[in-house]
């Protein structure tokens, strides 16, 4: 009587570790359920509104004819685009040549350790961004798919290219992170030499570089 006893009070702990661990898959069967439901009721009860012939959204502006429009005292409005696009160029071109410019000066062979030990370690934190930017744009892209495709019954073409635009978007911003941090990498490791030389006006240009 006694030892049974002793092993109710003994299995105690396990069954109330397994009771808990089958409560919590409930719960989280539950949780998945309920947003399963509310995203289909979202997709289902929104659908009218969506399928409406002049239907929101910018997906849906209609842009004049730039050639048509003058801007800035007379000037194109095509005209103004191109020059805009043509900036963006330079502007990726002198972050290139900055690049090579910081990469080819002078460093210490301990301050270049350090630096490479840092970036190293910043790079695992950009695998690990990339990896949730990736799994991010499953998602949006595949609700892009739904709204677009089926709800606004958009054609395939202007699908893929919205889908194209989001990708752009988001390297984007993934190659700018990347940029800033190897840059300033650069520059850190940098910045010693000349004061190791005596010559500590450079000092200040190394560090406005990266800006």
């Amino acid at each position: 009587m006694e030892t049974s006893r002793i092993s109710a009070f003994a299995s105690l702990p396990a069954a109330k570790s397994v009771a808990g661990n089958a409560t919590g898959a409930l719960n989280r069967r539950v949780r998945f359920a309920q947003f399963f439901l509310t995203f289909l009721f979202l997709l289902t009860g929104s659908s009218a509104i969506f399928a409406q012939e002049h239907a929101g959204g910018e997906a849906n502006l209609k842009l004049p004819d730039l050639s048509q429009a003058t801007f800035m005292g007379g000037t194109n409005g095509r005209t103004l685009l191109m020059g805009g696009l043509v900036v963006a160029a330079l502007g990726l071109v002198f972050g290139l040549l900055s690049y090579t410019k910081l990469r080819n000066l002078p460093v210490h062979s301990s301050m270049l350790e350090i630096s490479e030990l840092i970036y190293e370690t910043c790079k695992t934190y950009l695998h690990t961004q990339g990896k949730f930017l990736m799994i991010l744009e499953l998602f949006i892209g595949t609700i892009m798919v739904v709204y677009f495709g089926f709800l606004q019954h958009f054609d395939a073409f202007r699908v893929i290219i919205i889908l194209i635009f989001s990708l752009i978007g988001i390297c984007g911003s993934y190659g700018v992170a990347w940029y800033g941090i190897r840059v300033n990498t650069f520059a850190n490791s940098r910045t010693a030499s000349p004061v190791w030389a005596a010559n500590p006006s450079p000092v200040m240009r190394f560090r406005c570089r990266p800006a």
